[in-house]
């Protein structure tokens, strides 16, 4: 099954952050619901990355796994930040793997808590070009 992936600029606390949506429905509301099916304490705490608090880099490649300075590594990217906009807080991590066709995000981390397993959490799999239309579609609100 291919995944629709929306990425929406979304603004709380005078800031705005980026939240995907996977299939219509928030990763925060998505992975938060995960956890709290799992007891995992505490459950969610997510939202959106904050660009203004981070430097990402080009955005577009940062979706991709292959900005130069890609956080947390080369491959992975960081989906979401705390509820407060820092990455560094409690973030989702996951791996971003590239085909000519294709986007796949998977093994996903919560890496304040190694110990808790995403293994049956995605993976969510994005027809390329509809996923780089998607973020650049959402980029482009932000520089107007």
């Amino acid at each position: 099954m291919v995944n629709q992936l929306t990425l929406a600029a979304e603004e709380y606390e005078g800031v705005t952050g980026l939240v995907p949506f996977v299939d219509g429905s928030s990763l925060v509301d998505l992975v938060g619901a995960y956890e709290s099916a799992r007891g995992f304490t505490p459950a969610g705490g997510y939202g959106g990355l904050v660009p203004a608090y981070f430097r990402f880099g080009d955005l577009c490649d940062y979706y991709r796994g292959i900005e130069k300075r890609q956080w947390p590594d080369k491959g992975r990217v960081s989906l979401l930040a705390c509820d407060c906009g820092e990455i560094g807080c409690w973030p989702l991590d996951a791996s971003v793997t590239l085909t000519a066709h294709s986007v796949t995000w998977s093994n996903f981390v919560q890496p304040h808590r190694r110990v808790w397993s995403y293994a049956d959490f995605g993976p969510f799999i994005f027809d390329r070009r509809q996923y780089e239309a998607a973020v650049s579609t959402c980029l482009a609100t932000l520089t107007r």
